[in-house]
């Protein structure tokens, strides 16, 4: 797919019910048949990098660190590769170094890797192997937040969670295996895959408030502030909720998918770092931070697009469009996805265009759902051939538009209840306005980045979050990205993130 691995929408509305947004899109997607898509992606831009910074050298004939790196390669492909920031790198090496030095387990090493994600995350694999998105990196605000992150991670390792998660995985295969293959009694073999669900799902949690207190006991003795740890987790919190408004972000792909925030955790969190000492002991080393973040590329690369309020903008393919006023765009992984007033949806994708088939031929191919054959029409797009056509399916009405280049399809399906009479005015305003970039439009089109920038005299929050770019809501965004509570505010002299090109 050539949008691929994106997740963070920039003009999210909270308006919108999250139920409804899911409803339109999963009639859309109900109403493809089979979907043959394109691979745009750009392996010479973003990859693997060929001198990793790490912290030491994963030990040989270590048949933990050899599991960790067989799947190395699948964690990259996931997470889009290796995010390529010798100053970044660094930064994250000194901590990851830091932390090493007050390990319970003084000989194991350990691998640090930033993968190229907007995806807030990070985990550990068997033999050391850690891995941090930038997108956590850039919703941080200090070293010890990340260094709370990270040697969380680190407790894993240590206390070998990865390996007895698996053997319990295990155990509860075998316990369903025998209940409804030996005993032949299929009822006991689901309640025995409930009971190992329901232990499953303890174990882990115990796992998690473990490694909580390892990290939180590792950042006290490394010199950190302890409290970063209750700090970040309710950070992530908040920005997963800023996210999920859509609900179509990949949610699966983030910490707190397999790291819940509960009011529960970040109390225990907090009782950890008062064993320590009292709030405002150790170091933030936020200054140091902010020098390595500066510039960090921040949501969409080119080989996804880019989401900019209301329109999407693809600098690699070199097409665009807009959708109307009221609807929200997210980049998901397999499609870019609008959502609007009145359970309206636009997903709009691309496909190579089979040789020698016209766009008429190709609406009639079967990979459409229920199809109306009378409705097919041929027609030109801002002088683009195009195909139109209808579709019908259950309690949804649908128009299907798609629109040759080269020797790609651009494809728009378009959904809306069955009662709506908004389906034709939001199909022409949206493929209306799909056009191609001109050369010097696509040169301009820059991905958003995270900009450090000191508070002057007479700045205001209104004023600083303003000149926030990709997104509509550009304060609460401001307030999230640099940890303001309500009511909370800046004063001259304090160095702020925001995002812009």
């Amino acid at each position: 797919m050539f949008l691929r691995a994106t997740r963070f929408s920039a003009t999210e509305k909270p308006s919108i019910s999250p139920v409804v947004k899911r409803t339109a899109a999963i009639a859309l997607v109900a109403l493809l048949s089979a979907c043959r898509s394109v691979d745009f992606s750009d392996p010479d831009i973003i990859g693997p990098s060929s001198n990793p910074v790490t912290v030491a050298n994963v030990s040989k004939n270590d048949k933990l660190a050899q599991l960790g790196a067989q799947q190395h390669p699948r964690i990259l492909a996931t997470y889009g590769g290796e995010y390529k920031d010798a100053k970044l790198e660094r930064m994250v090496a000194k901590i990851v170094g830091n932390l090493t030095t007050v390990s319970d387990n003084p000989d194991q090493t350990y691998r640090i890797t930033i993968l190229n994600s907007p995806n807030i995350n990070a985990f550990a694999l068997p033999g050391g192997y850690l891995y941090v998105t930038r997108g956590l990196l850039a919703l941080a605000n200090d070293s010890s937040e990340v260094a709370a992150v990270i040697a969380h991670e680190m407790g894993h390792v240590t206390a070998n969670h990865g390996i007895l998660r698996q053997a319990k995985e295990a155990e509860s295969i075998i316990a369903k295996r025998v209940a409804s293959e030996v005993l032949q009694d299929e009822a006991a073999g689901r309640e025995a895959a409930i009971r190992s669900k329901l232990r499953l799902a303890q174990f882990s949690r115990n796992q998690e408030l473990q490694a909580d207190a390892i990290g939180i006991k590792m950042i006290g003795a490394a010199g950190y502030d302890p409290f970063a740890s209750a700090r970040f987790l309710q950070s992530m919190e908040a920005y997963t909720g800023f996210r999920s408004v859509s609900g179509a972000t990949d949610a699966s792909l983030d910490f707190l998918a397999s790291h819940p925030a509960t009011p529960q955790r970040v109390d225990l969190a907090i009782g950890h770092a008062r064993r320590i000492g009292a709030p405002g002991v150790g170091t933030t080393e936020r200054p140091s931070f902010l020098n390595g973040i500066d510039g960090l590329l921040y949501g969409d690369t080119p080989q996804e697009g880019f989401v900019r309020e209301r329109t999407f903008i693809h600098p690699k393919l070199g097409v665009t469009f807009s959708v109307p006023q009221g609807f929200s765009i997210d980049n998901s992984a397999n499609a870019v996805m609008a959502s609007g007033p009145g359970e309206l949806a636009i997903r709009f994708d691309g496909a190579a265009l089979p040789q020698g088939s016209d766009l008429a031929s190709y609406l009639r191919s079967g990979w459409v759902t229920g199809l109306d054959d009378q409705s097919v029409q041929t027609t030109t797009i801002n002088g683009l051939p195009a195909a139109t056509a209808r579709a019908n399916a259950d309690k949804w009405q649908f128009e299907i538009v798609v629109i040759a280049s080269g020797q790609k399809v651009y494809r728009f399906l378009i959904a809306a209840p069955k009662n709506s009479n908004a389906l034709s005015a939001t199909t022409r305003s949206t493929t209306e306005s799909f056009r191609v970039l001109t050369p010097a439009e696509q040169a301009a089109a820059k991905p958003l980045r995270i900009r450090v920038i000191t508070v002057k005299a007479g700045d205001t929050l209104g004023s600083l979050a303003n000149r926030m770019q990709g997104t509509d809501r550009k304060l609460e965004l401001f307030r999230l990205l640099n940890a303001l509570p309500s009511g909370g505010t800046v004063s001259a002299g304090d160095r702020v993130k925001i995002i812009s090109e």
